[in-house]
């Protein structure tokens, strides 16, 4: 009868199924294992480049941002420079002015000290009685330090 069948099993049949079942799975666990590893290994290796990929990033806008702070430094620097050079041009025109100033004065207080020489002159001729009066030829010189002025008595 099919109901009542007996399976007689050879031990050693049994045992070897055993063995080999066994070594499936320390084969297919050695498999798991190695996949495991690799796997491990190439997410070491993508964080790696992850890191690497930020650290590179961070470095590269830290340049960014080095050169735009050297850049506004420079712009600063220039700016600092141009209003020295235009406080300095300022000043050196005032100098410049006083001294004009200054010369002019002097030159002009030497023609009053002349001219004034030349009333006195004048005057002493014109009230001093001579029968033959001669006339006075006068020129002047105006150097940037000097002025000179040379007057002639001219005979008729």
């Amino acid at each position: 009868t099919k109901d009542n069948l007996i399976v007689i099993e050879d031990v050693d049949e049994t045992i070897e199924w055993k063995i080999l079942q066994k070594k499936k799975q320390q084969e297919t666990k050695e498999k798991r294992r190695i996949r495991t590893k690799a796997a491990i290994k190439i997410q070491a290796w993508w964080r790696g480049t992850l890191v690497r990929r930020t650290l590179l990033h961070a470095a590269l806008r830290a340049w960014i941002i080095q050169c735009w702070w050297r850049m506004t430094l420079l712009r600063v620097l220039e700016k600092k420079r141009q209003a020295a050079l235009i406080a300095y041009a300022t000043r050196e025109r005032a100098v410049i002015k006083l001294q004009s100033l200054v010369r002019m004065w002097h030159v002009h207080w030497r023609y009053c000290q002349v001219l004034n020489a030349i009333y006195v002159i004048q005057g002493h001729w014109q009230c001093h009685n001579c029968q033959i009066c001669a006339p006075l030829w006068g020129h002047c010189v105006v150097t940037a330090t000097h002025l000179q002025f040379h007057i002639e008595i001219i005979n008729s």
